[in-house]
């Protein structure tokens, strides 16, 4: 692995990877902050406490309902009008469904905001990671995406903050602010010049139904959702659900859902950026995530079996739990070497949001089966099954770290 020089660290410090970073961050900030205070802001609206844990996980399926539609949407349209056309609006229509969701005055109402909200977060990631993907050079590309979601998972720090010191109501006004702030930022961002490329020929762009065309195509887009299933499983179910299982697991003391997320994202951005880190020394992005998936299944062990004597015994195995998910910055970068570029976009922003979107039938499952063998035991069932599912699907994945960006997909 080469040394970094002061060159290769102007350009992993370049306006589109800090724009990008930055646009992360505002993203996971406005995506957790549901789970931070689902229960002060449910309690205010009236929901008993038997309701909350079933009004949250409808709640939580509106929100990611609404990542599924729009990593869809985004995804086509970055690849048919360039990557800075998402940033541009998919931030302005998650920071204005934010700021509405701080003068909800009904469950109703704060279903359609989150699913809004959904739609519009669905476009961040993807557009930022294949942007960042395409101005860089390949030996920086893992640190450059690696830089964007270590920066911006501390999003779920600053949105724990700022629920701390504020109402729930003010928490959304505060992320909406964010995201228009950052909107103006973005005016001096320039569109990368593999997509520039691309935009003169003659070949098909952003044609989301191409990944369904062909075998092969297909078997790799849906095993790029598959092998981050775990990652979606321990946050969408073990962290969001924190209280519950903390009450379930006999802690006395109550557990706050916004520190067990704040724990876990501070473990998840430590985690990538070792994970990146590991990947750049062993030339691999496919050793890495192997070794991610079993440090998953050992937190996940760890988490629900733990004799927890504090709470902040529970909160530490948060953070071991969000550290061992920390490849996900690798998980979308990968999607985003596997396909060319009129189709890049595409699947970069709808992986992340597909597998974001997974939650919706784990939490369906994780409902079931918790009523047949309880919260805890259900959870390592439904934990077990994400994890032999990540491991099948990595192994029809082709390593991809020397790959060069600048090629197409054939009709």
């Amino acid at each position: 692995m080469e040394k970094l020089t002061r060159e290769d660290c102007k350009e992993l410090l370049s306006v589109p990877v800090i724009v990008a970073a930055l646009g992360y961050f505002v993203d996971i900030y406005d995506l957790l902050l549901f789970g931070i205070v689902r229960v002060a802001s449910l309690k205010s609206l009236g929901v008993p406490d038997q309701e909350m844990l079933s009004i949250g996980e409808f709640l939580m399926r509106s929100q990611m309902s609404g990542l599924l539609i729009g990593g869809v949407i985004w995804g086509m349209l970055g690849d048919k009008k360039g990557r800075l056309s998402v940033l541009f609006g998919s931030i302005l229509l998650y920071s204005v469904a934010n700021i509405f969701n701080g003068f909800i005055t009904s469950v109703d109402q704060y279903a359609f905001l989150r699913f809004i909200a959904g739609v519009g977060l669905a476009g961040e990631l993807g557009a930022g990671i294949t942007l960042v993907a395409e101005v860089l050079p390949t030996r920086l590309r893992g640190y450059g995406t690696t830089l964007v979601a270590s920066i911006g998972l501390m999003g779920a720090v600053m949105a724990n903050i700022v629920a701390d010191l504020f109402t729930w109501q003010t928490t959304y006004f505060v992320g909406g602010g964010l995201g228009l702030l950052l909107l103006l930022l973005r005016v001096s961002v320039f569109e990368s010049k593999v997509f520039e490329s691309v935009k003169s020929e003659t070949v098909q762009r952003g044609n989301f139904f191409q990944l369904f065309n062909n075998r092969t195509r297909f078997k790799k887009f849906i095993a790029n959702i598959l092998i981050g299933l775990p990652i979606w499983f321990v946050i969408g179910i073990l962290i969001t659900f924190s209280p519950e299982f903390a009450q379930a697991l006999g802690i006395e003391m109550p557990v706050m859902a916004g520190d067990a997320i704040m724990y876990s994202y501070i473990g998840l951005s430590v985690g990538d950026i070792l994970s990146g880190f590991i990947s750049q020394r062993l030339e691999s992005r496919k050793k890495v995530v192997l070794l991610y998936i079993f440090m998953t299944g050992c937190s996940i062990l760890l988490f629900l079996y733990t004799p927890y004597k504090t709470v902040q015994s529970f909160y530490l195995v948060c953070g071991l739990l969000g550290f061992s998910i920390g490849y996900w910055a690798l998980f979308v970068t990968i999607a985003a070497e596997q396909f060319g570029t009129n189709l890049r976009a595409t699947v970069a922003t709808t992986v992340p949001n597909f597998i974001r979107w997974t939650v919706v039938p784990l939490t369906f499952l994780f409902q079931f089966v918790r009523g047949e063998v309880g919260i805890i035991n259900g959870a390592l069932i439904v934990g077990a099954t994400t994890i032999i599912i990540a491991l099948i699907a990595l192994g029809t994945l082709e390593e991809t770290f020397f790959k060069d960006m600048n090629f197409v997909e054939e009709p």
